[in-house]
């Protein structure tokens, strides 16, 4: 059982609260994994990776926050999907990089909809067309429940990287899947193909109240 709760456009504020007491209630059984889907108000944020604050650039009064996943410094914001699943990964799925490439091939199967052909970067995470970066990934665990999770630029206003260097990388290295297809998709029809992919994915286990096993 996989909930999906849509918090439409919202700060990042909301979701991250949100994130926070799903995880806590997720790990003390008393609500099914759910994915959360939200399209932020502009943001920056940064990952545990040393040095991350450094690769902000020129924010511009856009808010600058340090968060709980993995990585460096990405932007979220408007044109954008992200989709943090607050799962519970059961024995022989506690594979944190099995995790991670689920969220990739997710959105490679999302771009491969659109008739975008997207793949991996063996030394990187996330989704890359050609060279470029379509969707980042970045996550945390708490007691094997996930949280955190995956960005996938739809149509964005692209100006935003340029602000800072993504992921730790150069400027020009992200893209989006309206740049590579020369026109922007349908971004609630990329957003039902996504959650389709991570249902079909991700593990996700029985109602809290089923406690048998």
């Amino acid at each position: 059982m996989l909930v999906v709760e849509d918090l439409g456009r919202a700060d990042y504020a909301i979701s991250w609260a949100r994130q926070k007491a799903l995880l806590a209630a997720r790990i003390a059984r008393e609500v099914p994994d759910t994915l959360l889907l939200v399209e932020h108000e502009p943001v920056y944020t940064l990952g545990r990776r040393r040095g991350a604050a450094a690769n902000v650039l020129a924010p511009q009064g856009v808010p600058v926050l340090q968060v709980e996943r993995g990585g460096d410094v990405t932007w979220h914001g408007p044109g954008q999907i992200t989709a943090y699943p607050i799962v519970a990964l059961p024995e022989g799925r506690q594979d944190l990089h099995r995790h991670l490439h689920d969220l990739e091939e997710a959105a490679i199967r999302t771009c491969a909809d659109f008739g975008l052909s997207a793949g991996r970067d063996d030394r990187n995470t996330g989704a890359w067309v050609a060279g470029r970066k379509v969707c980042s990934v970045g996550i945390a665990c708490r007691r094997w429940v996930t949280w955190h999770g995956l960005a996938l630029n739809v149509a964005p206003d692209m100006d935003f990287f340029t602000r800072i260097n993504p992921c730790g990388m150069e400027v020009g290295v992200m893209t989006s899947m309206a740049t590579e297809l020369g026109h922007a998709p349908d971004f609630e029809a990329v957003k039902r193909a996504l959650v389709g992919h991570l249902r079909d994915l991700l593990p996700h286990g029985p109602p809290p109240d089923d406690r048998t096993g």
